[in-house]
């Protein structure tokens, strides 16, 4: 694949899980022109960024205040956010997640600067419209947390705009998994969680079903490997097809019990799943069923088919967890 000539990225989330993979994926094709955003005062986290190709780093409320003081860039990608989705500070993710979206595309737009950000299956709630990124459907979601009401704002104002950067795109990430997640705690991966349980226990720990038409572990995830998400990008980067909201995942649901399988798999460990209540405050937000309808990518002309979750699984694993290594 051939990059157009660029010369010079600003990718915000720089230092996160997708921001630093997709930087060395830029590298990987000889872009080192990146203007990294991000709060880099976490020295766990700063660690995604050892042995990539960079030209600034700046904090990410310095950036904001005048993106163009550090050089007019040929395209941004806005991965940066709060992601904690169970984070009620409804006013920091105003702030963090649709405000300084907001002020970041009337940046673009004014400049004429091609603009991809990152927003999430959470704005789809419990999928009532089958998870659907066609925009007729977005005054009809209903988050089920502040996080996925703070990305679902930024959709309806976008669409709304009539004054637009040359090409823009907003990405729906279903449930995302891959390397460079290790600062994430609690909302790393179950890939990642299961992997020390399963070395440490011989045993993995998933969710109880609560509903009747649900096995206990046959709830069911669209999982995405984070390699298969950068691929998409750099498509979107190349092609600029008609500007819009995409959804992002693999568009073949597998249940948790199918990804512990391939946990135990990658690790040459029998299988022994045992499994715990649901928390009761959180109960009645529970998804069991996420997929997402990629049709509108296929469209434009994506034609590459996702990693499956059992390479996926063990690519990570055996490529990046056990030696703690980094893409």
């Amino acid at each position: 694949m051939v990059l157009f000539c660029i010369e010079m990225i600003i990718v915000t989330g720089a230092v996160g899980f997708i921001g630093s993979c997709l930087i060395k994926k830029l590298n990987e094709f000889g872009i080192g022109s990146i203007v990294a955003v991000d709060d880099f005062s976490n020295p766990e986290k700063n660690k995604n960024l050892v042995n990539k190709t960079i030209y600034k780093q700046v904090e990410r409320f310095e950036f904001i205040e005048n993106p163009g003081a550090f050089g007019k860039p040929d395209f941004i990608f806005h991965i940066g956010a709060r992601t904690d989705t169970t984070e009620f500070d409804t006013a920091l993710l105003q702030k963090l997640n649709t405000n300084y979206t907001i002020q970041l595309w009337k940046y673009a737009a004014e400049h004429n600067i091609p603009f991809i950000y990152a927003s999430s299956a959470a704005t789809y709630g419990l999928g009532d419209n089958s998870f659907d990124d066609d925009p007729k459907f977005l005054p009809t979601l209903k988050p089920l947390n502040p996080y996925g009401q703070s990305k679902h704002d930024f959709d309806l104002w976008a669409i709304k705009q009539t004054k637009t950067p040359p090409f823009w795109a907003g990405l729906k990430f279903f449930n995302v998994f891959g390397p460079n997640e290790y600062h994430k705690g609690r909302m790393a991966s179950v890939v990642m969680h299961g992997t020390s349980q399963i070395r440490e226990n011989n045993s993995i720990k998933l969710f109880r079903s609560h509903h009747k038409d649900y096995q206990d572990g046959e709830q069911v995830r669209d999982f995405i490997y984070v390699k298969d998400v950068l691929d998409v990008l750099i498509y979107l980067y190349n092609s600029r097809p008609e500007s819009g909201i995409y959804n992002l995942g693999t568009g073949k649901a597998r249940s948790w019990n199918d990804l512990a399988k391939a946990i135990f798999g990658s690790l040459n460990k029998t299988v022994n799943i045992q499994y715990t209540d649901i928390p009761a405050d959180i109960r009645d937000k529970y998804q069991y069923f996420t997929e997402a309808k990629m049709q509108k990518l296929v469209q434009t002309g994506y034609n590459r088919a996702f990693t499956t979750l059992e390479d996926a699984v063990a690519d990570y694993i055996n490529n990046y967890l056990l030696t703690l290594s980094y893409y």
